[in-house]
């Protein structure tokens, strides 16, 4: 099969959706792999690198897409590259489709296999190639709260952990799971005081048992996330619905009880936000200001740290790429039901329930385009 990865072209979107070691492991499996001239400058990997590694160095992502029947890459194709994909190609991204009507229905357009890494689940529920950018997100998000803090970045000017004398920041961080944990141990070990809500009771006894005792549980509600964002400098969203739209669960007026200059930081950008007031941001102009609290929404954070990021989301990446080179889209998500999962749009059909609802499109059963 020919495989192609395109330079990433998202606004400060250093990743890239192969390493070399991918390469060498799909060529050696007798496999044609297309890389764009570019491609790994923002991991520090150069276009002779990946030559070493058996790729093919293409100038330009027309010729990319034009031989790739796969094509792998990091975030969603934007409108400009939208043209290039064609009917039967399988595309294999984050495509957070909850998100955005025009990538949906330019997909569905497009007549593609459209394969999203977000929605690939594992029988025990986990999401394995969300799970290495999502504690990527959560330990970034108190890095960039903390930042966001001081004074010169418009923030309340608070040290997050404190000095002796003077009581850290309170930090609230909205959702359990992959990324609340992991901005929770951060947060945890720069001395703040954390509160964590979800609605799983046994995962917030979970927490309770393993985090340290500057980190409280409390059950998720509105009245709950009200009473805690009222005192809180640092608010973290980290709400998640496989494949669908992030619930809203701070409101504008909510949003105007919290202190000015406090911060909110919305991991759950990329699926729409839980703030109401959310709207996606880059790392060039990541802020800005809504009822005096300043917002950090940027939808593509692991990106900034493609040194760290690229690495482990590859790591699990290539197990999926090699099944579909080897085996085809429909093979493989027939025997594989992880990778079934990940079909989202396939050949202009909606074959993803929540995708559908939201935006009022026909639903096709997986079970028909896999026939």
């Amino acid at each position: 099969m020919v495989i192609g990865v395109p330079k990433e072209i998202k606004p400060d979107e250093y990743r890239v959706a192969m390493v070399p070691a991918g390469v060498e492991a799909l060529t050696e499996a007798g496999h044609k792999v297309l890389v764009e001239s570019g491609a790994g400058l923002g991991t520090g990997i150069s276009d002779d690198e990946y030559r070493r590694a058996g790729a093919l160095v293409v100038a330009d992502p027309g010729a990319v897409y034009a031989e790739a029947e796969l094509v792998v890459k990091v975030k969603e194709p934007l409108p400009q590259e939208y043209g290039f994909i064609r009917p039967g190609q399988t595309v294999f991204t984050y495509f957070h489709f909850a998100a955005s009507e025009e990538l949906t229905r330019a997909m569905v357009q497009s007549g593609a296999i459209c394969i999203a890494y977000e929605t690939i689940q594992l029988a025990d529920g986990t999401l394995p190639l969300l799970t290495p950018m999502s504690e990527v997100a959560g330990r970034m998000a108190v890095q960039e709260g903390a930042k966001y803090l001081e004074k010169p970045m418009e923030g309340r000017g608070i040290l997050l952990s404190g000095v002796p004398g003077v009581p850290p920041a309170k930090v609230v961080i909205l959702g359990g799971g992959v990324v609340g944990t992991n901005a929770a141990k951060v947060a945890a070990g720069f001395g703040a005081d954390v509160t964590v809500l979800d609605i799983n009771l046994e995962r917030l006894r979970y927490l309770d048992d393993i985090m340290p005792p500057n980190v409280n549980t409390l059950f998720s509600n509105r009245h709950n996330i009200r009473q805690a964002i009222r005192e809180a400098d640092l608010v973290i969203g980290s709400v998640l619905r496989r494949g669908a739209r992030a619930p809203v669960l701070v409101t504008r007026d909510m949003l105007r009880t919290m202190r000015k200059g406090s911060v909110v930081v919305d991991v759950a950008v990329d699926q729409g936000g839980c703030f109401e007031t959310t709207r996606p941001t880059t790392h060039s102009h990541p802020t800005y200001i809504e009822e005096g609290v300043v917002h950090y929404c940027v939808a593509n954070m692991p990106g900034a740290v493609a040194g760290t990021s690229t690495y482990a989301l590859t790591n699990e990446t290539l197990q999926y790429v090699k099944r579909l080179a080897k085996e085809g889209w429909r093979k493989a998500a027939q025997e594989h039901l992880p990778l079934r999962h990940g079909l989202n749009i396939v050949e202009g059909k909606v074959v993803f329930p929540d995708i559908a609802e939201q935006f009022g499109l026909p639903l096709t059963p997986v079970e028909e385009v896999l026939r």
